[in-house]
């Protein structure tokens, strides 16, 4: 749910007064710069049939199961499948949830993070909660960035994305870049995304490599929860 509003005329100026605050040529102002591509596509038709058979194939490129059902009748992990029925920026998301947590959790209901909004069996998912409140909060950044950086990958409207899940709440202060900063260096410290933002399309053993980079959140993914929105799974 977006917190503040931003008509589409005030993105190029919102996205550019938040360059401002990273470091020219950094892998944070990179990856900005993908997500400000996008703004373009703005208006054209998002969440079509191709979205979502581009996100179907991702999944099948990452080497993860899908089953062509909605997430409402059971869940949207349930420790071997995805279910797919849904808008392809959820699926992205739910693709960079299985990227990010770690092996034991891919055998959990949604990943061991409690239900998220698309699930249906809302009590099994609880039950399969293995994490604190900040840890929850971190991977949830880290989720959502990494969906949106394969969106812009895709070619699809990853602007869309930015805006809904709040990225760009409080743009013209430092916090939402410096948020982002972090969140990029720590999608790049876990070997998820090169260094111009761009992630990688390897399969479960690519992603086996970014759980032993990160082991537990950094000291500073750790603060991600206390400076930036709340963005649901």
């Amino acid at each position: 749910m977006k917190l503040t509003p931003i008509h589409k005329d005030d993105l190029p100026r919102a996205l550019a007064r938040m360059a401002s605050f990273l470091d020219s040529g950094s892998a944070a102002a990179r990856a900005l710069a993908r997500i400000l591509e996008t703004v373009a596509a703005y208006d054209v038709p998002y969440d079509t049939p191709a979205h979502r058979r581009e996100a179907v194939g991702l999944a099948a490129q990452l080497g993860i199961a899908t089953l062509d059902e909605e997430p409402a009748v059971a869940v949207s992990w349930d420790g071997s499948v995805i279910r797919v029925r849904s808008e392809a920026y959820v699926l992205i998301h739910e693709i960079a949830h299985w990227q990010i947590a770690s092996p034991d959790r891919r055998g959990l209901v949604d990943f061991g993070l409690g239900a998220g909004p698309e699930t249906g069996r809302v009590a099994e998912a609880d039950a399969a909660r293995c994490v604190s409140d900040a840890e929850k909060e971190c991977e949830e950044l880290l989720a959502s960035l990494l969906g949106i950086l394969w969106e812009a990958t895709l070619g699809q409207p990853a602007i869309h994305a930015f805006v809904e899940q709040n990225w760009l709440e409080a743009w013209d202060r430092p916090s939402a870049a410096d948020q982002f900063r972090r969140t990029v260096d720590e999608l790049a410290a876990r070997g998820l995304i090169d260094a111009n933002g761009t992630p990688y399309a390897g399969s479960a053993a690519t992603a086996e490599i970014s759980i032993r980079n990160s082991g537990h959140a950094s000291a500073e993914t750790s603060t991600m929860a206390d400076d930036g929105p709340s963005l649901g799974k």
